[in-house]
């Protein structure tokens, strides 16, 4: 995939942005962030501490109990629901259960965005092999989901949100069921696909893949967002 250059614009911004579950102690407070297209951010912190309730709010399955989160230019909170499939048909999600279609096999899975899309049958199997080859799938084309292992599941997962290029890829914790070579490798994938303008926000609790991929840490932590980069924190 060659890489372009792309004009920055913001892509996602929270304001004021708190979140809790009933009565409970909140798992956000009063969270104020941007960043713009084109960017990269690993999303860490331990586990329960609201990774994934973090990238709920940004594609709208959760709304925030306090404050706006923005995204495309387009506060969340104004999209109805008819709106919301062709909103997110700008972004790729990779969720940590997969959410496979069981009665499609794993190539028609992945071709599946880009059908919605319009795009020719004969196009879109190409590109889908071409990337169930790179993940290591290319000898499973036409098997379904309930004959793969789960790490074979989460890569199918990785392949669909990826093939259509999107403007924003949300990853939760996408290499956590695959061995460090294969994690590495998807790293690469995630790489090149942010090289051509795709923003990248992965949660992650594998530090080997933090440590070595020199991208920004947004970290949460006691309901807080602290931005890490070379060692240095700073609170949002």
């Amino acid at each position: 995939m060659a890489s372009q250059r792309w004009q920055s614009v913001e892509m996602v911004r929270f304001e004021n942005v708190s979140l809790r579950y009933g009565e409970s102690y909140p798992v956000f407070r009063h969270l104020n962030f941007s960043f713009t297209s084109g960017s990269f951010y690993f999303l860490t912190g331990a586990s329960g501490v609201g990774k994934t309730s973090f990238l709920k709010l940004i594609y709208r399955e959760l709304q925030p109990t306090e404050g706006r989160v923005t995204v495309f230019g387009r506060d969340l909170a104004t999209l109805s629901p008819a709106e919301l499939p062709y909103f997110r048909q700008r972004m790729g999600l990779v969720f940590q259960d997969c959410r496979l279609i069981d009665t499609l096999n794993i190539l028609e899975n992945v071709c599946l965005s880009l059908r919605i899309l319009g795009t020719q049958a004969k196009r879109a199997k190409i590109y889908a092999h071409e990337l169930l080859e790179w993940v290591g799938l290319a000898t499973h084309l036409y098997e379904y989901p309930h004959a793969l292992s789960d790490g074979q599941k989460q890569r199918v997962a990785i392949a669909r949100a990826v093939i259509t290029r999107p403007l924003l890829l949300l990853a939760d914790e996408p290499t956590g069921n695959v061995d460090e070579n294969a994690a590495f490798k998807l790293m690469y994938l995630f790489e090149e696909l942010n090289k051509m303008g795709t923003t990248v926000v992965l949660a992650t609790h594998n530090r080997s893949i933090v440590n070595e991929f020199a991208y920004p840490e947004l970290m949460l932590e006691r309901g807080h967002l602290q931005l890490m980069s070379g060692g240095d924190r700073s609170a949002f």
